[in-house]
C-alpha cells in the first residue's frame, strides 16, 4: 500500500508489495524489494538499492548525498542486502568517487535512532549499531559486531567480527575479532564473552580465544612478535587465523 501523501519519482522501481507511509520522498533512481515498508516522512534518494523485508521507520534519511566536500553529484550507490531495520531519524549514505563508489550494507542489521553511516563503509550482516552510534567514511564493520550508543568511529577504522564497543568509545584505531573496546581513545579491554557464547562458540574454541588475546596485549611483545606466537601455539582454529590476519592487515594499527 502506498500512501496518497507519498511523493514518489515514476521512474522509481518498487516491487507492489511495498508499503510506502505518509509523506514519503522517493527519488528516481531508487530501486527497493519485495515487503519492505517504508515509515512516514522518511526519504529515500540517489543510486540506491533496497533489498527485501527491510523496514525503514519514520523520519530515517537514506541515500542522501554524501557528507563530504569533495562530492559533485557523481553516480555512486548505497545497496541494501534484506531484513534491516533502519530506526527513526537514522542517516545512510551513498559511496564516492574517491572511495569504493558505494555503501555497502549485509542483511539482518539494526541501526537504531539517530545512528549515521557516512559514504563508502561496509557493513556485513547481524551488526548492531545502537542510538547515536556514527560511523565516519570508509569504515569497515565485519559480521555480529555490535557498536554501543554515542559510539564514534574515525575514517578508514575496520571493527572486526563480533567485536563490541562500549557505550560513547572514541575508535581512532582498529578494533580486533571477538574483543571489546571502551574509552576515549579507545582500548582493548577483553574477549566478547558473552557475545561469542550468544553465537554457540564452543568453550574449547572460547578458551584458545583467550589465549590469543592474552598473548597480544599481555605479553608485551610487539605485535608482528606476538602474531607470531599465536600462529606457534594455536593452530588449526580458523576464529585464531582470522584474529590474526585481521590484526596483520591492520593500516591504522590496533587499539590496544
Amino acid at each position: 500500500m502506498i500512501h496518497p501523501t507519498a511523493v514518489i519519482h515514476p521512474k522509481a522501481e518498487l516491487d507492489l508489495s511495498v508499503e510506502v507511509g505518509p509523506f514519503v520522498v522517493i527519488g528516481e533512481h531508487v530501486t527497493i524489494g519485495r515487503n519492505t515498508t517504508v515509515g512516514a516522512h522518511s526519504v529515500i534518494e540517489g543510486w540506491t538499492r533496497i533489498g527485501e523485508e527491510n523496514r525503514i521507520f519514520p523520519l530515517a534519511s537514506v541515500g542522501g548525498v554524501p557528507q563530504d566536500l569533495k562530492y559533485r553529484g557523481e553516480k555512486t550507490w548505497l545497496i541494501v542486502g534484506d531484513r534491516n531495520i533502519v530506526r527513526e531519524f537514522a542517516t545512510i549514505q551513498p559511496g564516492t568517487v574517491t572511495g569504493i563508489g558505494e555503501t555497502l550494507i549485509g542483511n539482518d542489521n539494526l541501526f537504531m535512532a539517530y545512528c549515521h553511516v557516512a559514504h563508502d563503509c561496509v557493513i556485513g550482516n547481524r551488526v548492531i549499531m545502537a542510538n547515536g552510534s556514527t560511523l565516519a567514511g570508509h569504515v569497515l564493520v565485519e559480521d555480529f559486531a555490535i557498536l554501543g550508543g554515542l559510539s564514534a568511529i574515525h575514517q578508514y577504522v575496520r571493527i572486526g567480527e563480533s567485536a563490541m564497543l562500549s557505550g560513547g568509545a572514541m575508535v581512532g584505531q582498529d578494533v580486533a575479532p571477538y574483543t571489546i573496546a571502551a574509552g576515549d581513545r579507545a582500548r582493548m579491554r577483553g574477549l566478547n564473552i558473552v557475545g561469542l557464547r550468544r553465537r554457540g562458540f564452543s568453550r574449547e574454541l572460547i578458551t584458545i580465544l583467550k589465549k590469543a588475546y592474552r598473548i597480544l596485549i599481555l605479553s608485551k611483545l610487539r605485535v608482528s612478535d606476538a602474531l607470531a606466537r599465536i600462529r606457534a601455539e594455536l593452530p588449526g582454529f580458523p576464529e585464531v587465523n582470522h584474529f590474526v590476519e585481521f590484526i596483520e592487515k591492520s593500516e591504522r594499527g590496533i587499539c590496544r
